[in-house]
């Protein structure tokens, strides 16, 4: 990596937090960092942070090895639009943009150039989130690598078919906001029946991660481990009893296969 140059195009949290987290793996390895944004106050951000020059996204493309092309989806295309006839043989393209497939992109960039998709999360910004890797058509195995090696900094990289994308999408891209909706709930719940909201909001998440904990030390399916806690008209299966009758199981059917449909309708070429 120290002998390529990056381009950034949209300089938002999930770039941001790959180049901190290549920053922290370099361990003082330098590298050309080009990027560009429409707010210049995000690209003064990436020169203070990372010695990133700014640059306009023609000259970005031009000179540079691998190019993020991190906008939004709703972006994507006018972007594309504008790069055409600026990039050179042998970049590579990674997007991380929500449901814009390798192949539509292959077909707007009009060069055969590689292609690789990928699919971040939030805690990607403290080195413990989740990225998908999906390769497009013209990506070659050592790309691919190139890419995941690029994501391991900022935490588990996964290699997967494109098909499982939007699926990967729903869960793992917008899990951390169901996540974060579970424990403000939880913890509200907490200060309903007394507690301070210092003590409620300590207890649910010391109580989270160590369940957390315990499902990846123990590797027993969670249905099991849920039943070692439920003892026979105990306070436990009660409060399991409403979190069913009141539809939590549903909801969260309903919340993954909105977020997976809204997925594939992001991907859809206008």
């Amino acid at each position: 990596m120290q002998n390529s140059t990056l381009g950034i195009i949209g300089c938002g949290k999930m770039a941001y937090a790959l180049l901190q987290g290549i920053k922290r793996e370099q361990r003082g390895k330098s590298f050309a960092i080009y990027c560009n944004d429409i707010d210049p106050l995000r690209m003064e951000l990436f020169a203070q942070d990372f010695a990133a020059i700014a640059a306009p996204s023609r000259e970005l493309v031009e000179k540079s090895d691998l190019v993020v092309l991190a906008v939004k989806p709703q972006q994507v295309w006018q972007v594309l639009e504008g790069l055409e006839g600026s990039w050179r043989d042998g970049t590579l393209l990674i997007s991380i943009a929500a449901g814009i497939k390798t192949a539509d992109l292959e077909r707007a960039l009009k060069s055969g150039l590689s292609v690789v998709r990928v699919m971040p999360n939030t805690p990607c910004l403290i080195g413990s989130g989740v990225c998908a890797v999906a390769a497009g058509s013209q990506a070659r195995p050592q790309e691919l690598e190139t890419v995941r090696g690029l994501l391991t900094s900022m935490g588990e990289a996964l290699i997967l078919d494109e098909k499982y994308m939007d699926a990967v999408t729903a869960v793992s891209g917008s899990g951390p906001a169901y996540a974060y909706l579970v424990l403000e709930a939880f913890i509200n719940a907490g200060i309903n029946i007394g507690l301070d909201a210092a003590l409620a909001k300590k207890l649910v998440l010391d109580t989270f991660r160590g369940s957390i904990d315990m499902i990846i030390q123990s590797q027993e399916h969670p249905a099991h481990l849920r039943e070692q806690v439920c003892s026979p008209a105990g306070t436990s299966i009660a409060g399991v009893r409403q979190l069913e009758a009141a539809g939590l199981r549903q909801a969260f059917f309903d919340a993954v296969e909105q977020a997976y449909l809204k997925s594939i309708e992001l991907g859809q070429v206008k």
